[in-house]
């Protein structure tokens, strides 16, 4: 029986394209011997000082909020809720559809923690920038493995660490099994980069 790896997977739970590669890394789970371990980043701190078009800063500006509140419930718990935590959110703000009603969040949010078995008045985290530091570093430790021109997520194993895979729709069973075994293979051919093309659909969730 193969050794289980474990999987450093850093996400930003505002953006619906690392939700996607975070389902596929649970389809992975269920057909290769791995572990994944649920880590926090910000696309706000990811974009502080470089030029970004003022629609996507507006959309930045609220986006550490949620974060915040991952960073509180580990702080309270320990990392190993952040999988089931950005689970019940991610069902919520992609799959609902709510993460485009910032309004909302504060009763979302709330649910989700409460779905999770999390204290929800973890919610006020939101607000506040007690938690910041633990965001930046756990954030830190991701871009320090891949660099600052990436997004979100940021996975890492065995010693190697890459941005992505972007998909969609979500890879299933086998297909999901397939994709794993291919980026880990190009992941880890020395002097490996890139490899890109233009995105011609959405984000699809199921």
């Amino acid at each position: 029986m193969s050794e289980t790896k474990t999987v450093d997977f850093w996400f930003d739970p505002f953006c619906p394209w690392a939700w996607v590669t975070s389902r596929w890394m649970v389809e992975v789970e269920r057909e290769r011997p791995v572990r994944t371990r649920w880590r926090i980043m910000s696309l706000a701190v990811l974009n502080e000082g470089k030029d970004i078009p003022e629609e996507y800063r507006e959309k930045l500006s609220r986006a550490i909020e949620p974060v915040r509140v991952l960073a509180a419930a580990a702080g309270k718990y320990g990392e190993e809720v952040l999988g089931t935590l950005y689970t019940e959110l991610g069902t919520r703000f992609h799959d609902g559809g709510r993460r485009k009603q910032p309004e909302t969040w504060t009763e979302t949010i709330a649910e989700a923690l409460t779905a999770a078995g999390l204290d929800p008045e973890l919610v006020s985290a939101m607000e506040s920038e007690e938690f910041d530091d633990a965001v930046r570093a756990s954030h830190n430790e991701g871009i320090e493995l891949v660099g600052e021109e990436v997004g979100t997520p940021i996975i890492a194993v065995d010693g190697v660490a890459f941005f992505g895979p972007v998909v969609s729709p979500i890879p299933r069973g086998e297909d999901a099994a397939r994709l794993w075994d291919g980026v880990l293979l190009v992941a880890g051919t020395d002097g490996f980069f890139e490899l890109k093309r233009s995105r011609t659909r959405g984000p699809i969730f199921d």
